[in-house]
């Protein structure tokens, strides 16, 4: 069964989230959407998915909240990177580049 365009490997989006907030703090859908153009439209990050993750991410401590005024001058959660989450996206990225190293390593035998 092949992946289809937005289909995520289990586990990525709390890493992809952490990187996404590494750059700036960002509410919900800035995050969504950033994640959608880095990734040239590959993974779309439905809400459904996204708000629990953050939620799951602020209880663990890897992201804190604050209101803020967005653009449009309307309120909205920002989500911010802690201390906790910048060590958790050092050790998951470290982790993901072992896994995907030696994938390539099977799939070149």
């Amino acid at each position: 069964m092949g992946q289809k365009s937005g289909d995520m490997v289990q586990g990525t989006l709390e890493m992809l989230i952490l990187k996404t907030l590494a750059l700036e703090p960002m509410h919900g859908y800035g995050v969504a959407l950033r994640i959608e153009q880095v990734s040239q439209g590959v993974f779309r990050v439905n809400p459904g998915s996204l708000l629990p993750a953050l939620a799951r991410m602020e209880r663990s401590g890897r992201v804190k909240s604050e209101w803020r005024s967005t653009e449009n001058n309307r309120r909205a959660k920002y989500y911010l990177l802690t201390a906790a989450g910048r060590r958790a996206l050092r050790d998951e990225t470290d982790s993901w580049g072992r896994q995907t190293a030696a994938i390539a390593r099977i799939l070149e035998t």
